[in-house]
């Protein structure tokens, strides 16, 4: 007698937008606490939220997996400083087992403060490539940008990441008046560790505390016009469904990319969404429509409202951000990068 065929459970609909965008790309905010107090992304002396109101971990990891279920391939871990969370491994290690099971990358985003400490764990559990946020290679103006930061300890971090087999990717957001000199050493310096580097303009999100972002604004139109003045640019066709627009230096073989929210609109292939720390899902990092997922995270041992909130949600994702510094308030995003996921 045969045995009775296993039944096979159907494969979740995927996640589709108004706009014919698949959402394969998730972006999960593990705490909005920092140790550094970067200038143009909080004020020194910030109000944190309630450890009560941030989800646990396990919650976590079961609202990760719900997107995993519903199509996202690629899922980046973000802060505030994501590695300043306690227990933050275990996430890890837990979501590493959906590796090669619907997910195809697990990575993340960090100030390099704590690399020397996970950067080997992280590569066993399959991260396989790390951004760094890092806007200069000069010790005192580093600490006076992060206020908080020591140079030593990120490049430090950085080392003990290459040395465990990690790409490292260099985010530099481009500061008027700040890094402008900079320009040419950080890209000697990136070629000469074999990291990629990406330039960001700064974004209008949250109170910093008595700093103007006018003030800080350096349009990556200049700065790339600066390139062009000493190297060959030639754009790629490599598009991630991300922000990021790339080049290659011809002179040097160096990908550079330019992350352009106030110059370049960049909204027409996104493929991702963010969830902060707290379970508000956002769809769009430029727009303040919100979805709650904590609710019917905590409100239900299964997952199926979980997973219709979600959808419910994507339903709802707009066609592109609302940044515009020439609009002053109204352009401003109230919440801190830190809180949506940086």
């Amino acid at each position: 007698m045969n045995a009775p065929t296993p039944q096979i459970a159907p494969r979740a609909t995927p996640l589709i937008d108004p706009f014919a965008r698949p959402i394969t790309y998730l972006r999960v905010s593990v705490t909005d606490r920092c140790d550094f107090r970067c200038t143009y992304c909080m004020a020194e002396h910030m109000q944190f939220l309630p450890k009560a109101e941030l989800l646990t971990l396990e919650e976590l990891e079961r609202l990760c997996g719900a997107f995993v279920d519903l199509g996202v391939r690629k899922l980046r871990i973000t802060g505030g400083e994501p590695l300043v969370r306690r227990n933050i491994m275990s996430f890890f290690e837990v979501m590493s087992r959906r590796l090669g099971q619907g997910l195809d990358e697990l990575t993340l985003t960090t100030n390099g403060s704590q690399l020397g400490r996970f950067a080997r764990q992280l590569a066993d559990y399959g991260v396989r490539r790390v951004n760094v946020s890092l806007d200069t290679l000069d010790h005192d103006k580093f600490a006076a940008i992060t206020r908080w930061g020591r140079l030593p300890q990120v490049l430090d971090g950085i080392a003990a990441a290459k040395a465990a087999g990690l790409r490292v990717k260099i985010n530099t957001v481009a500061l008027k008046g700040f890094n402008e000199d900079e320009l040419f050493s950080l890209l000697d310096w990136c070629a000469g560790e074999g990291h990629d580097l990406t330039f960001i303009e700064v974004m209008p999100m949250g109170d910093i505390g008595g700093e103007d972002r006018l003030d800080q604004y350096w349009p990556l139109s200049d700065l790339r016009a600066r390139l062009a003045e000493r190297f060959t640019l030639t754009p790629l066709a490599e598009r991630t469904g991300g922000p990021a627009r790339y080049v290659r230096l011809e002179e040097t073989g160096q990908k550079i990319g330019f992350i352009t929210p106030l110059t370049h609109n960049f909204c027409e292939s996104c493929n991702r969404v963010r969830v902060t720390c707290t379970g508000e899902l956002f769809m769009c990092l430029g727009q303040e429509d919100r979805a709650d997922l904590r609710s019917p995270l905590r409100d239900s041992p299964g997952d199926e409202r979980l997973k219709d909130a979600i959808r419910a949600a994507i339903a709802r994702k707009p066609k592109g951000h609302d940044f515009d510094y020439s609009r002053g308030v109204g352009g401003k995003m109230a919440r801190h990068m830190s809180h949506t996921g940086g």
